[in-house]
């Protein structure tokens, strides 16, 4: 049996600035954080929601709570990239 690989997470500008926003709810902080990690050797875990449109190729989101994490897996380089934290309000417009 081989050792499950694990990717490497990468968060762009736009998702570190729209985390920075969340600094002041350490709760939900936290659970975005272990939602981020676990996505490090399950990068489509059970609930992900694959993104319709050809815009997003490869593109899915997670559900943290009232919170959706937007991200793009890149299994050639074995890479999971945090595009966006978006609330659920904000999330289906």
């Amino acid at each position: 049996m081989t050792p499950s690989r694990q990717y490497r997470i990468i968060l762009t500008a736009h998702a570190y600035h729209s985390l920075k926003k969340l600094r002041k709810d350490k709760q939900t902080l936290r659970r975005i954080d272990e939602a981020i990690q676990s996505l490090r050797s399950q990068p489509r875990p059970s609930g992900c929601r694959k993104l319709a449109g050809s815009q997003f190729d490869n593109t899915y989101r997670i559900r943290v709570g009232d919170w959706r994490i937007l991200y793009s897996v890149e299994d050639f380089r074995v890479v999971v990239l945090i595009l966006d934290f978006v609330s659920r309000d904000q999330a289906y417009r």
